[in-house]
């Protein structure tokens, strides 16, 4: 599959790249999609959360009242689940999320994902570019010249640039990522995918 090479005008350079059929190209393996999406979010917990169970309440345990002849219901210590400032019964603990996928099954992902993304026209090809200092509104003027300002827009560079995000930052709908941090589920949760020149190789790169 070939691209033209945009510039940051959004007019055409008069160069094309060649997107690998290998990684563009492929039928997507939509379980292998899945899988990806499932791991990222995981790791976005931190499983840190906790409440206190019956055994953890500071609280007095001595009986409320005798066990028969009051007319009500059996009462013991005040830490029960039943009573208001009670332990909760079956609570949250903390644990790990963790999901462990091989790296085959990850570049497999990554390849149906992109390859969906190519399919759909939704990549572009921008040439190499840089800011001197983090400037938001020269950010926005690139996206707007691609005619990509009102989607969910995402710029992968060969490396990363401080300055490229933090220009990008305080835009809602843009992102900038590093070719070989690139996930799936920025694949998928991007409306347009902007590849710099440098970072369709290294992309490729990584996923061999």
């Amino acid at each position: 599959m070939k691209l033209d090479v945009l510039n940051i005008k959004g007019e055409q350079t008069g160069r094309s790249v060649e997107l690998s059929d290998d990684i563009f190209g492929q039928a997507p393996n939509e379980h292998a999609v899945y899988l990806a999406v499932k791991q990222y979010l995981a790791h976005q917990r931190q499983g840190t959360h906790k409440s206190k169970e019956r055994g953890e309440i500071a609280g007095s345990t001595r009986k409320l009242h005798r066990q028969k002849g009051t007319g009500g219901s059996r009462k013991g210590s005040i830490n029960s689940p039943t009573f208001r400032g009670g332990g909760r019964v079956f609570g949250p603990r903390p644990r790990n999320y963790t999901v462990r996928l091989n790296k085959k099954v990850k570049n497999l992902a990554r390849v149906s994902a992109l390859s969906s993304k190519a399919s759909a026209g939704s990549i572009m090809i921008l040439e190499d570019f840089s800011f001197d200092a983090p400037k938001t509104k020269e950010f926005q003027a690139i996206l707007s010249n691609l005619k990509v300002d009102g989607q969910k827009a995402l710029l992968v560079t060969a490396e990363m640039e401080s300055s490229l995000l933090l220009s990008s930052r305080n835009l809602k709908k843009a992102d900038v990522a590093r070719a070989i941090d690139l996930n799936v589920y920025q694949i998928l949760n991007s409306d347009t995918i902007v590849l710099s020149e440098s970072a369709v190789a290294k992309l490729q790169e990584s996923i061999a």
